[in-house]
């Protein structure tokens, strides 16, 4: 049991040792072997291809130089600054030289050169990411919100209000007389027999004075 401890820490080293080794990138100092010089445009600078690439730990810069003129400097923040070739941190002349990553940070690097490449743009900084830092995304163009409509109401408007009725104008026309009462039956036949009766006494005095 004691064994398989041991072993254990030993098999997990390994494994991370491998894993960062095939992560390992050899890059080359300004995207190609002979950008380790002066250059050309100030718009296009050793440190501006630096900007562009994301280092990671365990990755190796390649600077490839004529070594009979020029060389490489491994200095400090402010000896880069003022690019200073006095007392650097490290110095390499072989004219093929492989710096490695180990370790997390901004690594400062100048030209050696008695010329001055220096001070004219033979130089680059570099910065090593932490493995557990995650790479800022890059701004896209600002979204435009869509103005939305305003919805149409749903509710049905109020029907107007009807125009006042005019009242009906009032009939300048007669009223209809009434109807005259019906004459009595009574009446009639008192009448129609007083009549009679006053024929026939007329008729009788007449004959009697014939």
């Amino acid at each position: 049991m004691a064994s398989l401890i041991d072993i254990v820490p030993l098999m997990f080293l390994l494994v991370t040792t491998f894993y960062h080794f095939g992560e390992a990138r050899i890059i080359e100092v300004g995207g190609s072997l002979d950008a380790w010089k002066v250059p050309e445009s100030p718009n296009h600078t050793l440190s501006h291809w630096a900007e562009s690439v994301r280092f990671q730990v365990g990755d190796a810069l390649l600077f490839k130089y004529d070594s009979k003129m020029d060389s490489v400097l491994q200095v400090t923040e402010e000896n880069y600054e003022k690019c200073n070739t006095e007392k650097p941190l490290k110095e390499h002349k072989d004219g093929y030289t492989t710096v490695k990553l180990d370790v997390s940070g901004p690594y400062f690097f100048i030209s050696g050169a008695p010329t001055g490449n220096c001070a004219k743009g033979e130089k680059v900084t570099v910065v090593v990411q932490s493995p557990n830092h995650q790479p800022m995304p890059k701004p896209g163009p600002a979204a435009v919100t869509p103005t939305i409509p305003p919805k149409p109401s749903t509710t049905s408007a109020a029907p107007a209000p009807a125009p006042p009725t005019p009242s009906p104008k009032s009939s300048t026309s007669m009223p209809a007389p009434a109807p005259a009462p019906a004459k009595s039956s009574a009446v009639g036949l008192v009448a129609g027999t007083g009549i009679f009766w006053a024929s026939t006494l007329v008729a009788v005095i007449g004959l009697a004075f014939v």
